[in-house]
Formats: structure tokens, C-alpha cells, sequence
């Protein structure tokens, strides 16, 4: 049984299993598949979670340098237990439905807390961020027209969640109409 990894810590362990990569390259590869929209993962957080990978003994330091004018980058890799850990916590993340705690959903559950011309403003701009971050995700996968299969099925999975909730709350938005009327 591999040890419990964070989505964080699985996150950069598959990413290291692709291919040896430098903190910096990284960060590139999280923000170009637009890994920020469904991880936690920040720029801060990658050495010390790479610190915390190699002294579980999942990943190691290569021999590879990454060389710059007065710095040089040390490459980690996935180790054959950390190749291990990798795939079967990853298929655990695929084949086991996990409970999210969306905070939407403590806001829906105190919705009489809130005046109804402040719960359609409300409203409104969750649909306006929806449909930007819709436009973002769909010029992140644009921009990798030649993408592996499973960053594509990332692009189109994270696509339809967005879909759905826009769709989801434009029905919503229409019921409140009904219920409250035009206050």
C-alpha cells in the first residue's frame, strides 16, 4: 500500500513520472495545463513539497543540472517507488468518488440570510466568473492543440464540470425569478 499522498504531492510525483524537471519547470508545466484551477499547488509550495517527496524516498535528486547564468537547478525524478506510489494512488483518484466541499453550498444552505436583490447580484457574478474562467480553461487547451491524451481529457473534463455548473445555475437563477419575483 503506497503511502497517502496529498492531490498536491500526487500532482507533482505524476508530473516527475512523465520526466525529470527542475522546480521551475514545474511551475511552467502547472500553469500551461491550468493544474491551478483544480489543485493547490503555488509557486512557494513546490520545494517544499518536492523536500517532502525525496525524504519519503519517492523522488531523488538526478545527476542533471539545470544550468543559468550564476545558478544551477537541481532535476528531480520519480523513483521506482515513487513510479509505484504514483499509480496506484492514482487509481484510487479515478476509480473512488470523493465527497468535494464546495463552499457554494454553504452559501445556497444560508441563502435566507441573504436579501433576494443581493443573492441575484450575487448570482450574477458567479455566472460572469464562470464564463471567464470557461474562456481561460478553453485558451489553456487551445494553446496545446498537440497535448498528450489525458492533459486533453483534463482540458475537456474540467470543460464539462464548468458547462454543467453554468448550466445548473442558469436554471437556478430562472427558478428564483419565479419564486421571488422581479424585487
Amino acid at each position: 500500500m503506497p503511502p497517502d499522498l496529498t492531490p498536491a504531492e500526487l500532482t507533482l510525483l505524476g508530473l516527475l513520472v512523465e520526466k525529470p524537471r527542475h522546480g521551475y519547470e514545474l511551475d511552467e508545466v502547472i500553469t500551461a495545463r491550468g493544474m491551478r484551477e483544480w489543485t493547490e499547488i503555488g509557486f512557494s509550495s513546490i520545494y517544499y513539497l518536492l523536500g517532502k517527496l525525496r525524504n519519503r524516498g519517492l523522488v531523488e535528486e538526478t545527476d542533471a543540472r539545470v544550468n543559468r547564468p550564476a545558478t544551477a537547478r537541481k532535476v528531480y525524478a520519480a523513483t521506482a517507488d515513487g513510479r509505484r506510489a504514483c499509480a496506484e494512488a492514482s487509481e484510487r483518484a479515478i476509480a473512488e468518488p470523493r465527497p468535494v466541499f464546495p463552499p457554494l453550498l454553504v452559501g445556497l444552505a444560508n441563502q435566507p440570510a441573504i436579501p433576494p436583490e443581493r443573492l441575484r447580484a450575487a448570482l450574477a457574478h458567479r455566472a460572469a466568473a464562470l464564463e471567464e474562467r470557461h474562456s481561460e480553461v478553453r485558451r489553456a487547451a487551445d494553446a496545446q492543440p498537440h497535448a498528450p491524451g489525458f492533459v486533453r481529457a483534463i482540458f475537456e473534463y474540467s470543460l464539462a464540470q464548468l458547462a454543467a455548473e453554468q448550466s445548473w445555475l442558469t436554471a437556478y437563477r430562472a427558478s428564483l425569478t419565479d419564486t421571488l419575483g422581479d424585487t
